[in-house]
């Protein structure tokens, strides 16, 4: 997918860019590729890759989740920033909160926000667990999201304890969705979480599938959740 398919594929779905955010994006696809030589942060450094796989599947959640509606989000382990800063590109009146357990990384995404004149952008460098029970971000924001970090049941424990009751959890999944889905059932209850809505589709060009669950937070987190560090994904609620 190069730079005009991307554009009119979002032209589509009714997201017209603006020359800034085409060029926003633009930049975004130049530092990736630069900062990449320096440390980890994609296997996938193509033009065209990165507009498909990062940018547009990253986007693709707000075909499904309207974030015209939701001001705060808390994107988990983003990594190189997906998909939370390409959401952001084309929704700027959202207030984006990073965690990752990485500096390097957090130094990276510090980077490319003053870059792309980014406001609203806050990283924290953590590990999930410990900042789900810090309490100036517990129960805070109106979405929590994350892409493909881990299992349904252990990505719960990470995300649902950070949405404010009344919020959302929006998990991005490759096409395994459905089976993790099955076992995250106890956990997404025990967290206070309720699936709202799945959705199954394909990413243009490659055709793979991907599945994206939008979770209602019903209740209030139980206050044992998450549990320390690297306890969940060792011993997941199931």
């Amino acid at each position: 997918m190069n730079e005009k398919q991307f554009i009119e594929a979002l032209k589509e779905k009714g997201i017209e860019l603006s020359e800034q955010q085409i060029a926003q994006f633009n930049k975004y696809f130049e530092l990736l590729v630069e900062w990449n030589e320096k440390m980890n942060l994609t296997a996938i450094t193509d033009l065209e890759g990165v507009y498909l796989k990062h940018f547009y599947d990253s986007i693709s959640a707000s075909f499904y989740f309207d974030f015209t509606k939701v001001t705060s989000v808390c994107d988990v382990g983003a990594g190189a920033g997906f998909p939370s800063i390409p959401i952001k590109i084309c929704f700027p009146h959202l207030k984006i909160t990073i965690v990752d357990s990485l500096n390097k990384r957090i130094t990276f995404l510090n980077h490319l926000t003053n870059e792309l004149n980014l406001e609203g952008m806050t990283f924290v460098h953590a590990r999930a667990e410990e900042f789900g029970q810090n309490t100036a971000y517990r129960e805070k924001f109106d979405v929590v999201t994350a892409r493909a970090v881990a299992r349904l049941s252990v990505l719960s424990e990470l995300c649902l304890p950070m949405a404010k009751e009344g919020g959302y959890f929006v998990a991005l999944k490759a096409a395994a969705g459905a089976e993790e889905l099955k076992d995250a059932t106890k956990a997404i209850s025990t967290l206070g979480g309720k699936l709202k809505e799945e959705f199954a589709f394909h990413l243009p060009v490659e055709e793979s599938e991907r599945s994206l669950y939008v979770f209602d937070k019903i209740k209030s987190t139980p206050k044992k959740y998450p549990r320390k560090p690297g306890v969940p994904n060792k011993t997941p609620i199931i």
